[in-house]
């Protein structure tokens, strides 16, 4: 069955809508996306239970969605088998029409056909179609939290080691200036040692001619 779905407008659009599912036969829906838009669906499936004279979830049922570019040769984006409940994305890569399509299967042994007999067979499917939506799960919504600590941890870490570098410079530059401050007193000190030893020996050179004229003299 072709069911199609018209966009309302290029904004996000939600679709909420349940249907049924006969047996295993699957049921499409055809949706013309723009470029990169997100949907984002949630559904649920439910089968009768005479028990309770409802629809009830139960771990048996299983939903195959499919997902495929209808303008690319039915190039399929999205196969996932989900639970009776769960959720599928996908972002259009092309503009033009996708077909989105449920398939059921069931371990209840109930009849899976809707029939007059079988007023209540098959899979009762409710689908939350959101296009182009901004919506974040809850567990994306976690993981992005988790993600967001885990980048403030590491600016915290990088500003540690940042400061750890500006102290070692600082360590660097007051051990450099007294490493120069060191030396020009040692050189100091040296030119000091020259000037006082060349004075001595300039002293002693005069002592000793002094002595030498005094000899010859006597």
């Amino acid at each position: 069955m072709r069911v199609l779905l018209p966009l309302l407008m290029l904004g996000s659009v939600a679709h909420a809508l349940y249907f049924f599912l006969d047996g295993t036969q699957p049921k499409c829906f055809f949706e013309e996306l723009p470029k990169d838009t997100l949907v984002v669906g949630h559904y649920t499936a439910e089968e009768w239970d005479d028990n309770v004279q409802s629809w009830q979830k139960h771990d048996g049922i299983s939903i195959y969605i499919s997902v495929e570019e209808v303008f690319d040769n039915d190039h399929r984006v999205v196969s996932q088998r989900g639970s009776s409940s769960g959720r599928f994305t996908f972002t259009s890569a092309e503009a033009g029409e996708h077909k989105i399509c449920f398939t059921p299967s069931s371990s209840s042994g109930r009849p899976g056909w809707l029939s007059v007999l079988q007023p209540n067979g098959g899979i009762k499917l409710t689908l939350d179609l959101a296009i182009g939506s901004s919506e974040i799960h809850s567990t994306d919504k976690t993981k992005l939290i988790d993600i967001s600590q885990r980048v403030r941890d590491l600016n915290a870490r990088l500003l540690d080691i940042r400061r750890e570098q500006i102290f070692q410079r600082e360590r660097e530059a007051e051990f450099r200036d007294q490493s120069e401050s060191t030396n020009s007193r040692v050189v100091r000190w040296m030119f000091i040692q020259i000037v006082v030893l060349g004075i001595t020996c300039a002293w002693q050179l005069s002592h000793l001619r002094s002595f030498f004229i005094k000899q010859k003299l006597t």
